[in-house]
């Protein structure tokens, strides 16, 4: 039987770390938001917040000794995982478990267990330590190749690379947005997909694995740009992803819920990347069901029941976007964007702004896909963003 009220830690405080804390608040637990900066998103709803190196492994630990979570919940991949593993062997519960966040926070690792170990279907790709290695290893994935840090976020420090001559430039983006001690990149094939998915995955602590109706969503320089559920996919499609979702997840091990992207290449269906925690293309979940996946998560993690997943027939998400920097963000049209029924906006609440970081979203529900699309972009186009230094 779970026993309320827990207590949460959450390594990483932005605004799904905030939803989650959110969440959580509604079955009264107490929570602790950690992030490296102070009135981080998470923490202006917390109990508690901390701010801290989360790569810094002792001050890792004593923040997590000191409060003593009923389960720590990592929301981001720049942590000192060797330090998760060292507080799981004294008994505290990480989510969903501390290999599982050490596993998925570089790239390298998730692409060697899903292609190697696993045998799952995913692009072809190599690793390069060097701008030297890097035009090495290029040339046979075919052109364009897409270079990536091992560890970013957000699509940071990832290029499209059209021949070798964009090699060098595509190495130094690389590094310089790279997140912790990254030395090497990830290159890859470049797939021609017909639609990019997210499978949320719940993994129950007793119970079956379960499915939101597949998301699909689109991106611009490697970041979430819009999101929609129910994605279009065959029987069959859908199928396979499900098996590679569950067989990953898996071995993965633990409880909550696993944001697991795929591409559609035809009726081909490739696994790309995995975040063992709620996704930000997730966010349309917010309008689109009965339970949000913030919601799946604290229930898969405090071992509450998950009756059933309903879903709109149609919802949409769209990112509201800073185009400058700044201090002071203030916003106006709200009462333009949500003039139209079944339309919602949330504002994360981030205090400092700059070019392209994400400020909010814009969810809407419609009769239809095209009809939701619509609504949440001229929702998210009317919010206006007054940013001040």
């Amino acid at each position: 039987m779970t026993t309320l009220p827990a207590t949460i830690l959450l390594l990483g405080s932005g605004e799904l770390g905030k939803e989650v804390a959110i969440a959580a608040q509604r079955l009264g637990c107490h929570v602790i938001a950690c992030d490296r900066y102070a009135d981080a998103p998470a923490m202006q709803v917390a109990d508690v917040s901390e701010v801290l190196a989360m790569t810094d492994r002792e001050a890792l630990l004593e923040v997590v000794r000191r409060h003593q979570p009923t389960v720590v919940i990592p929301e981001i991949e720049a942590l000192a995982v060797n330090a998760l593993a060292e507080l799981e062997d004294e008994g505290i519960k990480v989510i969903p478990t501390a290999r599982a966040t050490a596993v998925t926070m570089n790239r390298d690792r998730i692409r060697d267990l899903a292609a190697g170990e696993l045998a799952l279907r995913t692009a072809r790709f190599a690793y390069a330590s060097s701008a030297e290695e890097l035009r090495a290893e290029a040339p046979a994935l075919g052109w364009p190749v897409v270079v990536k840090p091992v560890m970013s976020s957000s699509g940071k420090g990832q290029s499209v690379v059209d021949g070798p001559e964009g090699l060098d430039e595509a190495w130094e983006a690389a590094m310089a947005n790279a997140r912790g001690t990254s030395t090497h990149v990830i290159v890859e094939e470049f797939l021609r997909f017909d639609l990019e998915i997210t499978l949320l995955t719940i993994r129950q602590r007793n119970g079956s694995t379960l499915f939101c109706p597949p998301i699909g969503h689109e991106q611009a320089r490697g970041d979430y740009q819009c999101s929609w559920q129910p994605a279009a996919l065959t029987d069959q499609q859908l199928r396979e992803a499900q098996a590679m979702a569950r067989t990953v997840t898996d071995n993965l091990g633990g409880s909550g819920l696993f944001g697991v992207e795929f591409f559609l290449c035809g009726d081909e269906v490739i696994f790309s990347e995995l975040s063992p925690r709620p996704h930000d293309t997730g966010l349309v979940t917010l309008i689109s069901q009965n339970l949000s996946e913030f919601e799946l998560h604290l229930r898969a993690v405090l071992g509450l029941p998950i009756p059933g997943i309903r879903c709109a027939d149609a919802a949409a998400s769209r990112v509201i976007l800073a185009d400058r920097h700044g201090s002071k963000v203030t916003y106006t049209g709200l009462e333009e964007a949500l003039k139209e029924s079944e339309t919602s906006v949330v504002l994360f609440g981030k205090r400092e702004a700059r070019p392209g970081r994400r400020m909010g979203v814009a969810v809407a529900r419609g009769e239809h896909l095209a009809e939701a699309r619509a609504k949440a972009d001229r929702s998210a186009t009317a919010i206006r963003l007054q940013i001040d230094d």
